[in-house]
C-alpha cells in the first residue's frame, strides 16, 4: 500500500503550531500541533475530549459552519485535524486563533456532555483544555500563512 501524506511527515523535526497537512480539491486539511511528537507529556484524554466537544462547538457556530467539515484529535494525542472547505489560510488560523479563546476562556456546562450526547461523557477536563488552548494562542500568536508548510 501507498504511504499516507501524514506518516510521510518527519515527526522528529516536527514542532507545535499550525499546517496544511493535505489538500483535497476544495477541502484543507489543518495539522493543529499542540504537543512536539515523541516527546512526552502528550495530550490527556480527558483534557482532549473536552477541547474536541468545545472547539467543534465554537467553530460550527460561526458564519463558517457550512466551510467546516471536520474536528477531530489525532490518535497519537499530539493534535487536532481541522477540515475546511473554501476557507482562505489566514481566515483558518483566525478561526482557530478565535476556538482557543472561546475555549480558554469557557466556563459552564460543557456542550454535548450527557450520557445521551456523548459516548464517554464522564471523561472530560475542563481546566487541562483550557491550558491546551491558551498555550496553543501563545504558539500561534503570530502565525501566517507561510508558516503553514511542514
Amino acid at each position: 500500500m501507498e504511504k499516507i501524506k501524514s506518516f510521510a511527515v518527519d515527526h522528529t523535526r516536527l514542532k507545535k503550531g499550525m499546517y496544511i497537512s493535505r489538500v483535497d480539491d476544495d477541502i484543507i486539511t489543518y495539522d493543529l500541533r499542540m504537543v512536539k511528537p515523541n516527546v512526552p507529556p502528550f495530550l490527556e484524554n480527558a483534557g482532549l475530549h473536552t477541547f474536541e466537544h468545545l472547539f467543534a462547538t465554537y467553530v460550527r457556530n460561526t458564519k463558517y459552519s457550512k466551510n467546516i467539515i471536520y474536528v477531530g484529535p489525532m490518535g497519537c494525542r499530539t493534535g487536532f485535524y481541522f477540515l475546511a472547505r473554501n476557507l482562505p489560510d489566514e481566515l483558518a488560523i483566525q478561526l482557530v486563533k478565535e476556538a482557543l479563546i472561546y475555549i480558554s476562556e469557557f466556563n459552564g456546562q460543557i456542550p454535548g456532555q450527557s450520557a445521551k450526547e456523548c459516548g464517554n461523557y464522564l471523561d472530560h477536563d475542563l481546566k487541562k483544555a483550557k491550558e491546551y488552548a491558551f498555550d496553543m494562542l501563545e504558539v500561534l500568536e503570530n502565525w501566517t500563512s507561510a508558516k503553514l508548510i511542514y
